[in-house]
C-alpha cells in the first residue's frame, strides 16, 4: 500500500530516526509532518535496557511526537543489526540521533561512518552539552539544561528562588534548530554534492532562547534578574489581577499608554509627571502597580478585555489548556488536528504552527507500533523474505 502522505513538501527525503524522549522526535516530527519518510528506528523487544523510558507507546505523549513515521526494529549493537542499517544509510537523506556522543562511534555510526556509505548523507545530533568538550559524555536532561543555560535564574519572583518553565524549553528548542539545521545543510547539498555534521545541544538551543536576557549580559554586563510576570524593561506590561482571575497587558508606547490610561477610565493617570514617559513609568513601577491592581479589582476579566480591544490595547485572557483549545482563534487556526488510533480511538493531536500556503504540513498517521514496518522496510533496502527471515530468527529485527 502507498505510504500517506501528510504533505508533499519533504517527501522526497528519507531520514532515520535513532532518536527517543524528546528533542530528537520534535526534529523529526517537523520533517516527517512536511512528508518526509522518517523511519523510526528502535530496538527489539527486550534488547535495550532503557525501553519505555520515553513513556507508554499509546500514551498522549509518544502519540503527539512520533506520528506520520513508520518504524522498524534494529539491534544496532549487533554487527549484522549495523550491516542493516548502513543498508539504508546508502539511499538515506538524513540520520537524526541523540546519544551521548560518545555512543554513536561505539557503535560505529559516526559521521566519519555514514558519509563513507553515503557521501551525501547528512546526520543531525543533539546531545545534552555539545559532541565535544569536558561535559561531552554527561547525560542531558531538559531541566538541567534550564538551569545551566540561565533560564532558571530569570523565571519567578523575585527572592524567591530559581523556577524551571512549565515545558521542555531546551529539549523543543534543540529539536527545532537541529531541524532548521537539517534544511540548512540539505540546502547546501543541492549546490555541493555532499553532506555534513549537524549537530547541536540542550545547553546551546537554551542560551540562544534567553535572547535579549542572555545579550544584556554579553553586550552590557549586566546579569538580568528575575522579573515575575513583569516585562524586564517595560511597563505596564505582565499580569494584572481583575475581580474574577487575571489578565495579560502589553503596552508600548505613549500612544498606547494614553489608550491605555483611557480604557480603564483614568486619563488623569497619562498627565502625572511620575508616569510621564516610559523610563519614569518603569522607575515608577510599584507605585504604578499598586494603583492599576486596585482598578482592575473591580470589574471581571471579560470587562477589562474589552475595554482594552476597543481602545486597541494589547491584552488577553490566562487560559488553562482546556481553554485554550476553546477560543475561537485557536480553532480557526486548526492547532488540534483529528487522527484515528486502532487502540485510542479518535484523538487530536498538535499541528505543525509553521503555515505553507501550497504545501502545508499534515498529520496523516498516529504512532505506529513497533516494528510495524519492518518487513516493508527491508524489502524496499533488496532484502527478500528468506534474508527477513532469518534477520528475525536471529532477533536483529
Amino acid at each position: 500500500m502507498p505510504r500517506p502522505q501528510p504533505s508533499t513538501a519533504l517527501a522526497n527525503l528519507k531520514v532515520l530516526d535513532l532518536t527517543r524522549v524528546r528533542a530528537g522526535p520534535t526534529c523529526c516530527r517537523v520533517l516527517a509532518d512536511f512528508g518526509a519518510d522518517v523511519i523510526k528506528i528502535e530496538a527489539p523487544p527486550g534488547v535495550d535496557p532503557n525501553e519505555g523510558m520515553s513513556g507508554a507507546r499509546h500514551g498522549f505523549d509518544m502519540q503527539n511526537l512520533h506520528r506520520n513515521k513508520r518504524s522498524l526494529t534494529l539491534n544496532l549493537k549487533e554487527p549484522e543489526g549495523l550491516a542493516v542499517f548502513m543498508k539504508l544509510v546508502e539511499t538515506a537523506d538524513v540520520v537524526v540521533e541523540n546519544f551521548r556522543p560518545d555512543v554513536k562511534d561505539r557503535l560505529g555510526i559516526g559521521y566519519e561512518a555514514l558519509k563513507v556509505v553515503n557521501p551525501r548523507i547528512i546526520l543531525a545530533s543533539i546531545s545534552g552539552f555539545g559532541q565535544d568538550g569536558p561535559y561531552r559524555t554527561r547525560a542531558g536532561f531538559d531541566q538541567v539544561a534550564q538551569g545551566m543555560g540561565g533560564l532558571m535564574a530569570i523565571t519567578g519572583r523575585p527572592g524567591e528562588g530559581p523556577m524551571r518553565a512549565g515545558i521542555a524549553v531546551a529539549d523543543s528548542a534543540a529539536g527545532l534548530y537541529a531541524a532548521t539545521g537539517i534544511l540548512v545543510a540539505l540546502t547546501e547539498r543541492e549546490r555541493s554534492g555532499v553532506g555534513q555534521w549537524v549537530h547541536t545541544s540542550l545547553l546551546q538551543a537554551q542560551i540562544a532562547m534567553c535572547d535579549f536576557q542572555a545579550a544584556v549580559y554579553t553586550v552590557d554586563g549586566k546579569v538580568p534578574p528575575q522579573n515575575g510576570n513583569d516585562h524586564p524593561n517595560a511597563t505596564p506590561m505582565g499580569v494584572l489581577p481583575t475581580k474574577d482571575g487575571h489578565i495579560n497587558v502589553a503596552v508600548g508606547g505613549e500612544g498606547q499608554w494614553k489608550a491605555f490610561c483611557r480604557a480603564i477610565g483614568h486619563p488623569d493617570l497619562a498627565g502625572r509627571p511620575e508616569f510621564a514617559s516610559a523610563p519614569k513609568r518603569f522607575d515608577h513601577r510599584p507605585m504604578l502597580r499598586e494603583i492599576l491592581e486596585e482598578i482592575f479589582r473591580t470589574e471581571v476579566s471579560a470587562v477589562w478585555l474589552d475595554k482594552l480591544e476597543a481602545e486597541g490595547v494589547p491584552a488577553g485572557p490566562i487560559y488553562r489548556m482546556d481553554e485554550v483549545f476553546a477560543d475561537p482563534q485557536v480553532q480557526h487556526l486548526q492547532m488540534a488536528v483529528p487522527v484515528h488510533h486502532h487502540a485510542r480511538g479518535d484523538i487530536r493531536l498538535i499541528a505543525q504552527p509553521v503555515v505553507l500556503s501550497r504545501t502545508p504540513a499534515g498529520i496523516s498517521t498516529p504512532i505506529a507500533e513497533a516494528g510495524e514496518h519492518t518487513d516493508e522496510i527491508l524489502r524496499e533496502a533488496g532484502f527478500d523474505d528468506a534474508a527477513i527471515a532469518r534477520l528475525r530468527t536471529g532477533n536483529i529485527v
